[in-house]
């Protein structure tokens, strides 16, 4: 009886280690899957600011000497031919179907691991495929736009539009930031949120202030931090090297479900906070130092191509000496 009993003790053991290994793995998985979007989000994002960014500094370059600079909404491609003209805004909406796929999906798996569990994380996924659903519907009207003449949309009513969706992002980062259980993760959430809000308040300023290239610039590099910031929430949520010391996952075993990154001591909490607030700064400073390289880049780029090159031109003084040459000379022969 007693050989018995132990080798059915050494079943369930097993039993159990064996459900453990399988709920650790399907939990890493799902965090290397969390990792790819917001790598493909990251990308997209970067891609669109430093497009937008180029696009305006052109286009205030070309225009600032005749004095009638507005900024654009978006900046078709011109080398290309009229089917891929609006090439940026097709890929656009190809990211932006991805991202609503991918958030739609996300919001039927459970999360026992946020503030109110399962049903706060399916509200808070909703709400933020609703926000992208929205940019991708503001999205194809500009290509409507753009394309045809079916839907006349004024720059100024675009820029309007985008600080009312730009707001509603920052509004559902507030939420899922208030929801978190894990300190690091609320942390990004309100740094994305307050990236957010400065886009929001950019595109107002130029809805009124169409003329106005800081902000147009303004608005392109804080489009470029937001995927910078991005990919960082990636790395310091998913990635064992850059989860800071003193933290780490949190992993619901019963349910197979794992969270982001939470640090149990409040030295240890603190720590991880200012270092996210140090990195943020070294973001910040990247995307000035892109803006200026982007800036001097276009500069030079479209100065060569107005100008061209050049010859020398005459001297005036020279000419004038010519001139009295001659006079004297024929004053001389008269």
């Amino acid at each position: 009886m007693t050989y018995e009993y132990v080798e059915v003790e050494i079943e369930e053991v097993e039993n159990v280690t064996q459900k453990s290994n399988q709920t650790i793995c399907s939990a890493a998985s799902a965090a290397m899957a969390t990792l790819m979007y917001h790598m493909f989000s990251s990308s997209a994002l970067l891609s669109l600011g430093l497009y937008h960014l180029i696009s305006t500094t052109r286009n205030h370059h070309l225009k600032s000497s005749r004095g009638d600079y507005t900024a654009k909404p978006y900046h078709p491609i011109s080398a290309f031919s009229s089917r891929l003209r609006h090439l940026p805004l097709y890929l656009l909406l190809l990211c932006l179907l991805i991202s609503l796929i991918h958030q739609s999906l996300i919001s039927f798996d459970a999360d026992p691991l946020l503030k109110g569990r399962t049903p706060v994380h399916r509200f808070t996924s909703l709400q933020a495929a609703a926000v992208i659903f929205s940019f991708l519907l503001l999205t194809l009207a500009l290509l409507i736009s753009e394309s045809t003449s079916l839907l006349p949309l004024p720059p100024d009513l675009f820029f309007a539009l985008a600080s009312a969706l730009f707001y509603l992002h920052y509004s559902a980062s507030s939420n899922s930031a208030s929801v978190q259980t894990s300190d690091l993760q609320a942390k990004c959430d309100s740094v994305s949120a307050n990236i957010s809000l400065l886009s929001s308040l950019l595109c107002l300023l130029i809805a009124f202030q169409p003329r106005l290239f800081l902000a147009d610039v303004a608005l392109a590099g804080s489009i470029c931090l937001q995927g910078l910031w991005v990919l960082q929430t990636g790395l310091s949520l998913y990635v064992d090297a850059f989860i800071p010391d003193g933290c780490h996952k949190l992993l619901d075993v019963v349910s197979g479900v794992e969270g982001s990154t939470k640090c149990d001591l409040e030295d240890s909490k603190l720590r991880a906070v200012a270092i996210l607030d140090l990195v943020f700064v070294l973001h910040v400073l990247f995307v000035l130092l892109v803006v200026i390289v982007t800036y001097a880049a276009v500069a030079k780029t479209v100065g060569i191509r107005r100008f061209g090159s050049y010859e020398a031109l005459p001297n005036p003084n020279t000419a004038d000496s010519n001139h009295i040459q001659m006079k004297a000379l024929t004053g001389t022969q008269a």
